[in-house]
This record gives structure tokens, C-alpha cells and sequence, in this order.
């Protein structure tokens, strides 16, 4: 499949592979030519294990878009219809409006498939039931698949509601799902050594994993073989480490998530500001980025300060430029020969420079605004703890000037994190403010945030100021260029969760003994004792340790990229890979937590 997944000790390509076996698999249960239904959360995922060509190869005709009311026209005439959806009650209502509105003579020849992903829900055959439709469906299966590969150390699960399911719909089914992805890796990889977590979910996902340990399990697993890839499995609760998603990333990679939106390693951008001046493109339309280590140029600079990238980049032009004259310059034959088998991968190397030269020329126009510069100035400083414990002026401004509304929840987020809450005065003022000025819906918003623990009422402890002490968070003096810690990821502060991370890798009790207490949450320690520890894939003396570090609740690019840091440092004894419910930032993360008509009238 995927070459570029196949460069980590972990070899995410046979989750890629074993993905579209069972795909393929399902859809060869439907004989003749097929049209795909497909839910919208879930094209860019599907996107990620199966290609348009290789559906095409299983008499796949044309996919489209779940949507209410009558089915499209198809280009050809086709036997089967098939569904693949989230198990939602909105996509069931809407299938059967699909199916209501088919005329008679299309109901009688075409045949209707159902496909779940991961699980069937009895609750959504119950609604198809009630609306007169299960009948119509000659198939309802289940797509196992659970998790989605991104990058050769990155997967994710693509639920972008885990956290809002968690804390405002107490809805525990997430759990469950992280509960059978992190099975379905033990299936793949192996039976995992160790497991550390810390959060107030992690227990009840270790034990559902335990639970679903006691079901029979496949044959051919490897963990069935007493074999083990990964040797530390972290799972890290969203809840312990809040402050860090509502902080503005400055890295590469972070920041096109911040400015532009980051969807399945895709980036959407002004078509128009990727083309000469001569060239006629609607400025309405939008190019589409994939965004991976397949781009060598992306690679190289994904990880890096926003700061250090512009530097890189230009760098490697001029090499480029260098490197194609001095091969052009009287050369022998045999040596023209090889400056022409190189010309392909020179041109490739070219094209992807002038396009991320020019996404950093959009972040940039954006970064050097006054208004981008004073945001993270009052950020910083409510990370080093400046006056921060009262009713800032600088959000007093942002709000009476009616700025973005998700930027000033972001910036009231952070303070109540930095000083374990806010005193009730404090809280009050912003609310009425927030009221007054952006109107009396967003006492709903307000109330979100509060009841997800973004927002709380100081109490008498001050953990976080001891955390960022113990964990030294703050690293004023630091290099965006050739950084020595991960405190670069976010200009000066080194994320929580990656510090625990960081200490609970290297088993550093003293350090974990005064922390771990102070974060909410059970802490939950497990060693599998009948996991042979000689028969891992780690057979060298030196050899790194695989940790996989799962985040329930979402993650963000800079979190990845701190994490990955960790790995490249030449003294490092460990990989990490990353797994998570979904990637997010401040922005998404705030807006998952809102209800529909508050989203909708903020994306206006």
C-alpha cells in the first residue's frame, strides 16, 4: 500500500492493508457493478485505506455523499446500493428518505447494503425498523475498522465528539470504541508488555480491554503468539492536561491546523495563490494539500518552529538550484545519464518546495498581523503566571472590541487552567461580559465549557502552579531553530502531557510520586506477565523501546511533533507512536462542545 507508512519499528501499513481486505472482502459480498452511500465523516478516513482505483477494481461505479431526500442519478445502471455510515440516528433518517423517495421500478431492481463502521448499533436497526426500511436491505455487516493510518507513527480513530460525548452527553460508548481499537492492535501487533494510564476514564478503558481480552480472539493473531511489537502502551486522558489544546501551536504542521484546518492529512487553501499570474483560476476554488511524510519537504519541516521553517526552506532552494547547475555544467556522458534518472525526483523536490513555500507565505501574512503577535504575547504570559489571577485587561479589550469569540473562550480557558480556576468574581465579569456583548446564547456556551472542565471555580489547591514547577512547563530562554526541548512546539511552554509522558516512559518515580497525585483521575498500572519479555522485535542490546501513547480526547499536531522530538534525540531510548480519538486544536475543541445553531452562527 502506502510506502511511507512502512518506516517505523511499528509497520502501520498492515493496518492500512488489513483495513481494505475487509472492505474489499465486504464488498465483494454484493456480486455486480455497485454504487457506494457514503457518510461524509467518512470519506477522507476511507480515503486513508481504500483509493477510488482500487474500488474501481471491485465494480465500484461512482460514490457519493450521504444526504437527505432522493438518491442522485447514477451514470450507469447498477445493481446494488451500498451504505456505509457511523452508527448516527441522523444518517439512519436519512436512509430512509433515500429509500422513501426511490421510485417503485428502481426498489424492485436494485438490491440495498447496509455497512456500519466499526459496530452495528441495534438502536439504529431499531429506527430503520420503525421507519419501514430494514426490510429493504438484503445485507447489514460491520467494517471493523477502528483506527485510521495517517502517518508511519500516527493513527486515529476520527471521533471528533469523544471528549463533548464524555463530559457533556455522558455517553461512555467512545470508551468502549478506544477499548476494541486498542484489542484490534494487540490482534495486529502483538500482546503489549506494560500499560500506564492516567485520567478519570483510563480505568474503565483498560478494564472493557480486559473484558474483550476474554472473548475469543482471532486464530492467526500474533497475539495468539505470545509476540510483542510494542512494549509500553500510555494512555493519557484529554481531562488531565486541558491547557495545552486551548494554547496556539507554532510549528509548521500546527500552525496550518490552527490558520486553515487539518482534515485526514488534507489542507484546503486558495487555489488561486498557487498559480502564476497568467494562469485564469476562480479564486473561489480551493486546492487540496495532502499533508504527509511522502512530500520529502513536508517531512523535513512539519515538526519544526514556524520560524526555523522559512529558514529551511530557503535553504533547500538553493541547494536545489545549485545542485541542478552544477550537474548541467560539462559533464561526461555517463554522468549526464544520471543527472537525467535524477530529473524526475529534482522536479518532484521542486514542486513540492514552491508549494510549501508558498503555504508558508500564507501562514505568514497571517502570523505578522499585530493582532496574531498580541495574542501570543498574552498567552505566554498567562503561561509564566503574570498577573494572571484576576480579570485581565487585555481579554477586557478583546471582548469590548467584539474580537473572535473562540479566541477570547481559548484565552479564558487558558487562564483557568494556569491558576486551577478562577475565582468567582472573575468568572461573573466574563460571563456577563461574554453575555452582553456576543448575546444571551452564549450563557449556553458558557455553561459547556464549564461543565466539560475547561472553565471551573478556583479551589484551594494550586496543582497546576506545583505541575509546572515539578515539570518544568516554562523554558523562557529556548532555540526555534535547533531546539534541546520540546518547550519549542508552543514558543515557551513544554505541553503537560507530553512532560508526564515523557517521565512515565522513563519510569521516573520520584518525579511521577509527586505529580500523578495532583492530576484528576485514577492512575492505572498493568504488566502482561505471560507476555514473554525476550520474543519482541527488539532483539538488540541497544535497540529502542516502542511506547504507544493513546490520547482519549483528542490531541494536536504540536503534541505529535514534541513527541517526536523525544524519539530523534540521540540519546533517546524510546519510539513513540502515536495513537487518538482525533486530532484537534483550541478552535475545533471549543467548537465540538457547542451546540449546532451557536456553530453555525460563528461560522457565518
Amino acid at each position: 500500500m502506502s510506502n511511507y507508512l512502512t518506516s517505523s519499528r511499528v509497520n502501520i501499513s498492515l493496518l492500512q492493508e488489513g483495513a481494505a481486505k475487509d472492505l474489499i472482502y465486504l464488498l465483494d459480498k454484493c456480486d455486480g457493478p455497485k454504487v457506494i452511500i457514503l457518510d461524509e465523516g467518512l470519506t477522507r478516513p476511507i480515503g486513508l485505506i481504500a483509493t477510488y482505483s482500487l474500488l474501481r477494481e471491485h465494480d465500484v461505479k461512482e460514490v457519493f455523499i450521504l444526504n437527505a431526500g432522493k438518491l442522485s442519478n447514477f451514470r450507469e445502471k447498477v445493481k446494488n446500493v451500498i451504505f456505509i455510515t457511523r452508527p448516527f440516528l441522523t444518517h439512519m433518517d436519512m436512509i430512509c428518505d433515500n429509500i422513501h423517495k426511490e421510485n417503485q421500478d428502481d426498489l424492485k431492481q436494485r438490491e440495498y447494503h447496509l455497512f456500519f463502521v466499526p459496530t452495528r448499533s441495534l438502536l439504529c436497526e431499531k429506527r430503520l425498523e420503525r421507519k419501514g426500511v430494514l426490510g429493504n436491505f438484503v445485507l447489514i455487516e460491520e467494517f471493523r475498522c477502528f483506527l485510521f493510518p495517517l502517518e508511519n507513527d500516527l493513527i486515529s480513530m476520527e471521533m471528533n465528539d469523544c471528549y463533548k460525548e464524555l463530559s457533556l452527553e455522558n455517553d461512555p460508548t467512545c470508551l468502549f470504541r478506544v477499548a476494541q481499537a486498542i484489542v484490534s492492535l494487540e490482534d495486529l501487533y502483538g500482546r503489549i508488555g506494560r500499560v500506564t494510564g492516567k485520567g478519570p476514564v483510563v480505568k474503565q478503558v483498560w478494564e472493557l480491554v480486559s473484558k474483550i481480552c476474554l472473548e475469543p480472539r482471532k486464530a492467526n493473531s500474533k497475539a495468539n503468539r505470545n509476540y510483542k511489537t510494542i512494549d509500553h502502551l500510555v494512555l493519557i486522558d484529554r481531562s488531565v492536561d486541558l491547557m495545552t489544546p486551548m494554547a496556539t501551536q507554532l510549528t509548521f504542521e500546527g500552525l496550518i491546523d490552527e490558520l486553515f484546518g487539518i482534515d485526514c492529512c488534507t489542507v484546503e487553501l486558495p487555489a488561486d495563490k498557487f498559480v502564476s499570474e497568467e494562469d485564469n483560476v476562480n479564486t473561489l476554488t480551493r486546492k487540496k494539500i495532502v499533508l504527509n511524510s511522502n512530500d520529502e519537504i513536508f517531512a523535513e519541516t512539519r515538526n519544526k518552529h514556524f520560524n526555523a521553517v522559512l529558514m529551511n526552506l530557503s535553504k533547500r532552494a538553493k541547494h536545489i538550484t545549485s545542485e541542478y547547475d552544477e550537474n548541467r555544467s560539462g559533464k561526461t556522458v555517463q554522468e549526464m545519464k544520471q543527472l537525467v534518472s535524477r530529473l524526475p525526483y529534482m522536479l518532484a523536490l521542486k514542486k513540492q518546495l514552491s508549494t510549501y513555500t508558498t503555504v508558508a507565505g500564507l501562514i505568514k501574512e497571517l502570523t505578522d498581523k499585530t493582532s496574531f503577535r498580541d495574542l501570543i504575547n498574552i498567552q505566554q504570559e498567562l503561561i509564566l503566571g503574570i498577573e494572571s489571577d484576576k480579570v485581565l485587561p487585555q481579554i477586557e479589550d478583546l471582548i469590548s472590541n467584539k474580537f473572535d469569540l473562540i479566541t477570547v473562550l481559548r484565552l479564558i480557558c487558558m487562564q483557568s487552567a494556569v491558576n486551577s480556576g478562577l475565582k468567582q468574581k472573575t468568572l461573573e465579569y466574563y460571563k456577563r461580559e461574554i453575555i452582553q456583548v456576543y448575546g444571551f446564547k452564549h450563557l449556553i456556551t458558557m455553561t459547556h465549557l464549564e461543565n466539560a472542565g475547561l472553565i471551573k471555580i478556583q479551589a484551594n489547591s494550586r496543582s497546576y502552579a506545583v505541575c509546572r514547577r515539578l515539570l518544568n512547563l516554562d523554558v523562557y530562554e529556548m532555540s526555534e531553530v535547533d531546539p534541546d526541548d520540546i518547550n519549542y512546539v508552543y514558543g515557551i511552554y513544554a505541553p503537560l502531557s507530553v512532560r508526564l509522558i515523557q517521565h512515565i516512559s522513563k519510569s521516573d518515580s520520584k518525579i511521577l510520586s509527586d505529580v500523578l497525585p495532583l492530576l484528576p483521575g485514577p492512575i492505572v498500572e498493568h504488566v502482561n506477565s505471560d507476555v514473554d519479555q525476550a520474543t519482541n522485535n527488539s532483539f538488540l542490546v541497544d535497540s529502542q523501546k516502542v511506547v504507544l501513547v493513546f490520547f482519549i480526547g483528542g490531541c494536536t499536531f504540536a503534541e505529535i511533533s514534541a513527541l517526536r522530538f523525544l524519539s530523534s534525540l540521540e540519546d533517546s531510548t524510546i519510539e513513540y507512536v502515536i495513537a487518538t480519538t482525533n486530532i484537534t486544536n483550541g478552535n475545533s475543541f471549543i467548537k465540538s462542545l457547542l451546540i449546532p445553531e451557536i456553530n453555525n452562527s460563528l461560522n457565518k
